[in-house]
C-alpha cells in the first residue's frame, strides 16, 4: 500500500469513529487505509506518550482485510484496555509481571460482539496493575502521559485509552471503571467517557465483577461514538445476574432524540467533606446554567451520604475480590502469587482480602446493596443528577503511588474521586464530558447521572451540551 498522505491523516485525525465508517460505507477509504492511519499515528505520537503498550499492526492488517464493509464501525481503528478483556492472540497482563507472558485464548462475550461491529484491534492501551488506580503508572510499562500538559495524570485506570484518544491515535477504545475508571481519564484527557447501567454489557464467559461494580464500556470523542458503541455492545445473556431494561430503539437513535423539560439536581459539595477546586465548581456551575438556557429545571440537591465510611466498605469488598481473582490467575499461571510478581499496594491489597472472613465480606456485600439503594432513592426525584468528575484538577505523576504499603493510606487518596465510586455502586449509568477548561487549559470533566437503565436520557443530555458548549476544536499540545 502506498504511503498515507498528510492530508488523509488530517481528515482521520479530525473524525469520530461513524465519520470514518461512513468513509468505509462509501468506498471513500478502506478499512486497510484507516489501520495505517492509526499505525502512523501511533508510531508518531506514542513515543511522547506511552499510551499503547502492546502494537498488534499484524493483527490489524490482517483482520482489515476480512471486515465486513457493511457493518456499523466498518475498519474503525480501535485499541483494547490491558486489563480483563480477552482476545483471541492479543496479550492479557493485567499489566502485571506476574502475568506478563499471558496471551488470551479466547475471544470474551464483548470482544465478539466488537469485531461483528467492525471495530479493528491495533493494540492495547497501558492501564495500572490490576486497574486499581486513577493514574496510569504500571512499573511494568511505564507511565502514560497526558497530552494536554506534562507531569499530570492522564487517569486511571483507562489513562492509555484516554491518552490516545485525545491525541487522535484512534477516535474510540475501550475503557472500564470499577470505581470512576472510565470517567477519571475522561475527564483528565478532555474526552467523552460513560459509566454504563450494572449489567448492561454482559460479562460473559465471567459471570460478574465486584457484586456489579465493575463495567465495561468505552471512552470516545464524540457522545454519538459512544452511543453508537453502546449499540455495538450492549445486551444481557440468558442467565446473567443484571438484567437492565432495553429502550425501543438505537442507543444513537435515541441520543438525538428532541428531550423534554428534565428535572435536573447538581451538586458542588463533596459529600466526604474534602474541598473542590474553584475552576471545577465554576465548570459545573456553567454547566447548570447552560442546561437551564435549554429548558430544564435545575436544583441543587447534596448528597446524602457518608462517603468515607461507603469508600471503606466498597474496598474492603474489592481486596476480597482480588485475592479471589489472584486465586483464579494462579491456576491460569501455574504457581502461586508471591510479593516479588506485584506491585507492593496490590499485595497488601490480595493480604487483606485473604485475612477478610467470610461473614465479614457478607456484610459488606448487604451492606453495599442497602448504601446502592439508599443512593437510588436520594436522587429519585431527578432525571439527571450533575457532579464534578473529579473535586481537583489532575493531580501531579507519584501522587497516587503503588508503591505503598498501607492500603487504607493509599485509599484515602482517592478522596477526588468521591462523585464517581458512589455509581459503581448504585448501578447508575453516569458519563463525564469535557464541560470545562482550567486557565492553564487541562480539561474538566463534569458528570451526568441518571436513573437506572436510562442512558438514553443521558446521552441526549449530553448531545445537548455537546452544541451548547463544544469541544470538537480543542486540540491537545501532543497531537497530530
Amino acid at each position: 500500500m502506498a504511503g498515507i498522505s498528510e492530508s488523509f491523516l488530517e481528515t482521520y485525525a479530525e473524525s469520530d469513529a461513524l465519520d470514518l465508517a461512513g468513509m468505509v460505507h462509501r468506498g471513500e477509504a478502506s478499512p486497510a487505509e484507516l489501520v495505517e492511519c492509526s499505525i502512523t499515528m501511533i508510531e508518531r505520537l506514542n513515543p511522547a506518550l506511552n499510551a499503547v503498550v502492546h502494537r498488534l499492526y499484524d493483527m490489524a492488517r490482517a483482520q482489515a482485510e476480512t471486515v465486513d464493509r457493511s457493518s456499523p464501525l466498518a475498519g474503525v481503528p480501535f485499541l483494547l484496555k490491558e486489563l480483563a478483556s480477552s482476545w483471541t492472540g492479543a496479550p492479557n497482563t493485567n499489566s502485571s509481571f506476574y502475568l506478563k507472558d499471558v496471551v488470551a485464548d479466547f475471544d470474551a462475550e464483548v470482544v465478539r460482539r466488537m469485531k461483528a461491529a467492525g471495530l479493528v484491534l491495533v493494540g492495547k492501551s497501558n492501564a495500572p496493575e490490576n486497574g486499581w488506580s486513577i493514574t496510569t503508572e504500571p512499573k511494568l510499562y511505564g507511565t502514560t502521559k497526558n497530552p494536554w500538559k506534562e507531569g499530570i495524570t492522564p487517569g486511571g485506570s483507562s489513562g492509555g485509552a484516554a491518552s490516545a484518544i485525545a491525541s487522535r491515535m484512534v477516535p474510540i477504545a475501550e475503557a472500564s471503571d470499577g470505581a470512576g475508571s472510565i470517567r477519571i481519564p475522561a475527564s483528565c484527557c478532555g474526552i467523552v467517557g460513560l459509566k454504563p447501567s450494572r449489567g448492561r454489557v454482559s460479562l460473559a464467559p465471567f459471570g460478574d465483577y465486584w457484586y456489579g461494580g465493575a463495567y465495561f464500556l468505552c471512552c470516545s470523542r464524540t457522545v454519538r461514538d459512544t452511543a453508537a458503541y453502546l449499540d455495538a455492545v450492549a445486551g444481557a445473556l440468558p442467565g446473567d445476574p443484571y438484567t437492565p431494561p432495553v429502550p425501543d430503539g438505537t442507543w444513537l437513535g435515541l441520543s438525538s432524540r428532541v428531550q423534554k423539560k428534565l428535572r435536573i439536581g447538581f451538586s458542588v459539595t463533596p459529600p466526604n467533606g474534602a474541598p473542590i477546586d474553584p475552576e471545577v465548581k465554576a465548570a459545573v456551575l456553567a454547566t447548570v446554567a447552560a442546561l437551564e438556557r435549554l429548558g430544564h429545571h435545575v436544583e441543587e440537591h447534596d448528597m446524602l451520604l457518608d462517603a468515607n465510611a461507603v469508600w471503606a466498605t466498597y474496598t474492603n469488598m474489592t481486596c476480597v475480590q482480588t485475592a479471589a481473582t489472584f486465586g483464579y490467575l494462579e491456576t491460569v499461571v501455574g504457581r502461586p502469587v508471591t510479593p516479588g510478581d506485584v506491585e507492593p499496594v496490590t499485595w497488601a491489597i490480595i493480604e487483606r482480602g485473604r485475612s477478610t472472613d467470610g461473614i465479614r465480606h457478607a456484610s459488606d456485600i448487604e451492606q453495599l446493596r442497602q448504601i446502592g439503594r439508599g443512593i437510588v432513592g436520594d436522587l429519585a426525584a431527578y432525571d439527571l443528577f450533575v457532579t464534578p468528575t473529579l473535586t481537583q484538577l489532575p493531580r501531579p505523576f507519584g501522587y497516587y503511588d503503588m508503591s505503598e504499603t498501607d492500603i487504607d493510606r493509599y485509599n484515602a487518596k482517592w478522596a477526588d474521586s468521591v462523585f464517581a465510586y458512589p455509581f459503581n455502586i448504585s448501578g447508575q449509568p453516569a458519563i463525564s464530558l469535557p464541560l470545562g477548561w482550567s486557565k492553564s487549559g487541562v480539561p474538566i470533566g463534569v458528570q451526568l447521572v441518571g436513573r437506572y437503565g436510562d442512558e438514553a436520557t443521558v446521552l441526549a443530555a449530553s448531545a445537548q451540551l455537546e452544541l451548547e458548549m463544544p469541544w470538537k476544536d480543542r486540540w491537545p499540545a501532543v497531537s497530530v
